[in-house]
């Protein structure tokens, strides 16, 4: 199999570019929506749909899923304005299967504080990870025939082992 592996925000020149100023300028709720989707329409165009069409497999870090949990969730955009974005931007293109990796609040806050230098996202308060991990929760919970729920409060290799056994259910 010809897998591509991706990420959002960026996945494409223009992509990264966005993601930067996503990442590290301060910008009003709906204008941060709007280059999420902009970045996403090019993701699509020149990355994900090319590689459909031959055949591989595309598998991306994030995807409209992260939208509805940091811009509707998380920022308070609301849900309809998400969702007409997510019709016009991606024409009913879905992933068949999102993987979620769920941790308690308190540890992703605490894993952060050992990371490389915090972006915007990541000095957000306790509260707006809550409304993000909510937000996600809810869409896996809106569609479970498409998500995996997996504990990511666990060792490494326990994590690992849900991720490989998901992934071979899925593909037999």
């Amino acid at each position: 199999l010809e897998v591509v592996s991706t990420r959002e925000p960026g996945g494409t020149q223009l992509g990264e570019r966005l993601r930067e100023l996503l990442l590290h300028e301060s910008m009003h709720a709906e204008t941060e929506t709007l280059l999420m989707f902009a970045a996403r329409r090019e993701h699509i165009a020149t990355v994900i749909e090319p590689a459909l069409v031959r055949g591989a497999w595309v598998v991306s870090d994030r995807f409209t899923d992260a939208s509805f949990a940091y811009q509707c969730g998380g920022r308070g955009v609301p849900r309809e304005k998400v969702e007409t974005l997510e019709t016009w931007v991606q024409q009913g293109l879905q992933p068949d299967l999102t993987l979620l990796f769920d941790v308690p609040v308190e540890v992703s806050v605490a894993r952060l504080a050992t990371a490389r230098v915090p972006d915007k996202f990541e000095r957000e308060s306790a509260e707006f990870f809550r409304r993000i991990r909510n937000g996600y929760l809810a869409r896996a919970t809106a569609q479970p025939q498409r998500f995996r729920l997996i504990d990511g409060n666990r060792p490494l290799d326990a994590v690992r082992q849900d991720v490989v056994d998901i992934l071979q259910k899925f593909c037999a």
